[in-house]
């Protein structure tokens, strides 16, 4: 189990895991009054949630399903990452993409947070790469249907 520090400054007691094989914890909206969001707006949503992750490990910043079929509202830069050097308040940018305005209530679950192990990688310059079965197919090549 990997041990990441946090420093909660919301109303709200710290993240959770719902189930124990849950692979994401929520991370709820940190403000006084409801915050309304129009159709086709965005808008960056603080979360008082500030983390302190070893290095190798990010926490990436998704939407939440229930959000987003309910209300229209997703995560804007899916997925969103945060690194292990970043220090500040998470912030979630959320854009309303129902037709209708869509109201956050204080201490609203905004969106999950996944942790995962990454590595960084060298850059080797060559002049060419080998080639595959797939080759430069992209968008759909692999598809019939």
């Amino acid at each position: 189990m990997v041990e990441v520090k946090i420093l909660n400054t919301s109303k709200f007691d710290n993240p959770t895991y719902s189930t124990p094989q849950s692979s994401g914890v929520d991370l709820r909206a940190n403000i006084d009054e409801p915050l309304s969001i129009a159709p086709l707006e965005r808008v960056l949503v603080k979360t008082g949630i500030y983390l302190q992750m070893p290095d190798g490990v990010e926490a990436q910043i998704r939407p939440r399903s229930g959000l987003a079929l309910k209300k229209g509202l997703t995560v804007l830069n899916t997925p969103g990452t945060i690194d292990s050097d970043y220090r500040g308040e998470i912030g979630v940018i959320l854009i309303n993409l129902s037709n209708v305005e869509v109201l956050i209530e204080p201490g609203e679950r905004v969106c999950q947070m996944v942790f995962a192990r990454y590595e960084q990688v060298q850059f080797v310059s060559v002049s060419s790469v080998d080639s595959t079965e797939r080759g430069d197919g992209g968008f759909g090549h692999t598809g019939t249907n």
